[in-house]
């Protein structure tokens, strides 16, 4: 089962569409990019679509300025654009000889940075937008929402709209074999696939925890550069987000190290061998899987505000700290529908000058105020909230 929901971000892209030549939609593989982009494209005729994994469309490209000037007065969409990098400076050619907007829709399936020639060919002329899977706003709107269900599959569309939970297991098995087998040496990058399959499943176990790239580089037996590299590599793909420490002019040690967060929990699940719900609640990582789960949901919303966590060296912590101007909020993630707070985190919220924390919880329709400095929210009560009234 496979149903198209409408995306959230569809009505940016059309405008961005709208005041760009180029725009680029980025994202994992499978989190829907094609499935909107034709939908998107059905609605703009006149419209094209390549797809560059397919050697037909690969054909058509053989001469590529001379396909881009004879399909001039169309919409040309390319997907899988990190294929083929070679193509931006041309496109950027047409781009300037036709000077108009709406001309080019990319898709590719790795970030801005690791597709290095476009960011400098097509400066100025391009929009940069990020698909990620199914979230829980989108889920909502569509009301087919289940948070249980959304933190045990993850948000990839096949997984979540899997029939059953061992489709929805296998084909996170599949992905994650042809991530490592197919989409890493596509974007041209050599490296061993076992290797980095262990280190993937290293960051499973301590995703919403410190990095410590010199141990996980002694488990694997390479060096702490190596593990960095694996590390931007995982993360320009979509696949893993490194949050970094608040950096606060404040008399005490902080903590320097990043945490590490994979991004879709279906597939961390996957990676801890987690086959269903039950053994997701009695898992030992549960809360760091629920703390990964809902950073990335609240992410996917609060897109213009900044994220690290806090952490000094005493053991006072801050799960999330969001900064937007002179704006903080900040998030403690607790598994419990009845939580406590630490004098610590307390502590810490005063010298941040932060006038309230958020505990987020799994169970919607929850929200009480814990004391005078700390209230108690589900997860999608957060995010339903106006961040002009948190």
């Amino acid at each position: 089962m496979h149903t198209f929901l409408e995306r959230q971000i569809t009505s940016k892209i059309t405008q961005k569409l709208a005041n760009n030549p180029v725009v680029a939609l980025l994202g994992p593989r499978q989190c829907g990019k094609s499935t909107l982009a034709k939908k998107i494209i059905s609605h703009l005729k006149p419209a094209i679509y390549l797809d560059l994994e397919l050697p037909s469309d690969q054909n058509k490209l053989t001469n590529p300025q001379s396909f881009f000037q004879f399909n001039q007065n169309q919409l040309i969409c390319i997907d899988e654009i990190q294929r083929q990098p070679e193509l931006f400076p041309i496109i950027r050619a047409v781009v300037d000889q036709q000077n108009k907007n709406q001309q080019f829709l990319l898709l590719g399936s790795a970030s801005q940075e690791l597709l290095q020639q476009s960011s400098e060919s097509l400066a100025g002329r391009i929009a940069y937008l990020e698909l990620t899977p199914f979230n829980t706003q989108e889920l909502t709107l569509q009301s087919t929402l289940d948070v249980r269900m959304l933190l045990q599959r993850g948000g990839f569309p096949r997984s979540y709209l899997a029939v059953n939970e061992q489709e929805s297991y296998e084909w996170r098995h599949n992905f994650i074999r042809t991530f490592l087998e197919q989409d890493i040496p596509a974007l041209g990058i050599n490296i061993d696939t076992h290797r980095l399959r262990r280190f993937w499943m290293m960051c499973a176990h301590i995703s919403g925890q410190l990095l410590n790239a010199s141990k996980l580089g002694e488990s694997l037996g390479v060096s702490h550069h190596t593990i960095r590299s694996y590390l931007e590599l995982l993360s320009k793909t979509f696949i893993l987000r490194i949050l970094p420490p608040l950096e606060a002019n404040l008399k005490k040690r902080l903590v320097k190290s990043p945490k590490i967060l994979l991004r879709d929990t279906g597939l961390l699940n996957t990676l801890l061998e987690i086959e269903n719900p039950n053994q997701l609640m009695g898992h030992p990582n549960y809360g760091h899987i629920w703390e990964s789960f809902a950073i990335e949901q609240i992410l996917s919303q609060y897109t213009q505000w900044r994220p690290y966590f806090y952490r000094d060296s005493n053991g006072g912590e801050i799960d999330l700290i969001l900064e937007k101007g002179q704006e903080r909020l900040a998030l403690e993630f607790k598994t419990h529908s009845n939580p406590s707070i630490s004098a610590s985190a307390l502590k810490i919220i005063d010298e941040l000058n932060i006038s309230k924390l958020h505990l987020i919880i799994p169970e919607h329709g929850s929200h009480y105020p814990l004391n005078d400095k700390t209230d108690v929210l589900g997860l999608t009560d957060f995010l339903n909230r106006r961040t002009t009234t948190l």
